[in-house]
């Protein structure tokens, strides 16, 4: 498992190391039942508090995405795919936000953004 911690971000530790073990289950990167290095042991890898990790690994067990089994370790839980669906529909939501932003930017009306969608969906056939 590959982690990166820009210092220099905005973005509190703990919430890097969520969100990239977040997108590696997603992607598969990361498989059911995988084991996932120790709180301590990923801490010391990556230099920081082990409170830190144990908070992303908390979030990530709150959230359906690791389970703890005690004195063995923390894993991979199996997807679900309710829980895949509403992380999509989160990335969507954050795409259109994006989209009506510029399209506000580019003075277009609620009849040229729907017609670039329509364009795209028939684009996907």
């Amino acid at each position: 498992m590959n982690l990166f911690i820009d210092n220099k971000s905005g973005t509190p530790i703990y919430d890097q190391i969520y969100s990239q073990i977040k997108s590696q289950i997603i992607s598969g990167a990361l498989k059911q039942d995988e084991l996932l290095p120790s709180i301590r042991g990923l801490a010391k890898d990556l230099r920081i508090s082990f409170i830190t990790t144990k908070r992303a690994y908390e979030e990530l067990e709150k959230d359906g995405f690791i389970y703890t089994l005690p004195a063995k370790g923390c894993y991979v839980a199996p997807l679900n795919a309710e829980l895949l669906r509403e992380e999509n529909l989160k990335k969507i939501e954050a795409h259109i936000d994006e989209i009506v932003r510029l399209a506000a930017s580019c003075n277009l009306s609620k009849q040229e953004i729907m017609e670039m969608v329509h364009f795209g969906l028939e684009e996907q056939g």
